[in-house]
């Protein structure tokens, strides 16, 4: 899993693997949160979605790079999360915001070099292993299972059984149309990002739950389009010969079901010309120039 690189990037299935295998022998953290406690959590993208999953039972506000100031403006926190895979971009210019409003202020993060930890009053580290830009699975995944303490040898052995009745034609479709559980609708967003990431404008990824899709959802439907429900049968939705159940096992949390759906979208990836391999270098690239910092294709 580690003897790669930006020539031979392996794919988000193998990474997924690789994370679980990697923080299968790791102590993790775990985060301090009192309950009494007014806080505001601020994070970009998907870290902002796992902020969501770990915080969703406190008095929490949920806010992006973009909208915590104003917030700010109107309400006042005892303690602020700022979530961050790298702990830097816009990270380091949100700690000196809320260390200058005073607000307790701790940084979750997989970099131990993170740029933002000086400013904060406590830094949670969450181990990390080496893979491609944007994939996050070690990542996200060790913060989530830090909350939520799954088993790793059992998410393993569950994301591998996906392989047993995978579709044969998945090259065929250029859109995938992802039905889940209500409970886990935070993940959503995470499932389409990685669609956006790993694809661009070549394969499509949406994403509804199962009570969303009821609202004019499928109004238009295509031959090209595989409807994949996550943990039931499908009896409505898409052409009968484009549904395909994803199983999950019964009364999963976070981490297993965020597993399986990369897992599944990796296999989509192993199936298709390698867009991501073939154009995350010249991103990073450019991402460098935006930032005003070094990003490489490849974390270690």
């Amino acid at each position: 899993m580690q003897n790669f690189n930006i020539n031979n990037i392996p794919s988000l299935s193998i990474c997924v693997l690789g994370a679980l295998e990697f923080l299968s022998s790791i102590p993790l953290p775990k985060i301090s949160v009192r309950k009494k406690d007014r806080i505001l959590v601020v994070g970009s993208g998907n870290a902002l979605v796992v902020g969501k999953m770990i915080f969703s039972k406190y008095d929490a506000t949920f806010r992006t790079e973009s909208t915590y100031i104003e917030e700010l403006t109107v309400a006042s926190f005892d303690h602020a999360f700022l979530i961050s895979a790298s702990g830097g971009k816009h990270a380091p210019g949100i700690a000196k915001v809320l260390k200058k409003k005073r607000i307790k202020t701790s940084l979750i993060t997989n970099n131990l070099d993170a740029k933002a930890q000086k400013f904060v009053d406590k830094t949670y580290f969450f181990p990390r292993m080496k893979e491609p830009y944007t994939y996050n699975t070690s990542t996200y995944i060790s913060i989530i299972i830090g909350y939520t303490k799954e088993s790793i040898p059992k998410i393993y052995r569950n994301v591998k059984k996906v392989d047993k009745n995978l579709p044969k034609n998945l090259p065929k479709y250029s859109s995938f149309y992802f039905i889940i559980p209500t409970k886990f609708d935070a993940v959503k967003e995470m499932f389409e990002t990685k669609f956006d990431e790993l694809f661009g404008p070549k394969i499509m990824g949406k994403v509804f739950t199962v009570e969303e899709i009821k609202h004019a959802k499928t109004v238009v439907n295509s031959k090209d389009e595989l409807f994949v429900s996550m943990g039931f049968k499908n009896y409505v939705y898409g052409l009968k010969k484009n549904r395909y159940e994803l199983k999950i096992p019964k009364n999963i949390n976070f981490g297993e079901f965020l597993a399986i759906g990369y897992y599944f979208i990796g296999k989509i990836q192993e199936a298709n010309p390698n867009y991501f391999g073939k154009n995350i270098n010249n991103y990073t690239m450019e991402a460098s120039k935006l930032f005003n910092e070094k990003i490489s294709a490849i974390v270690e």
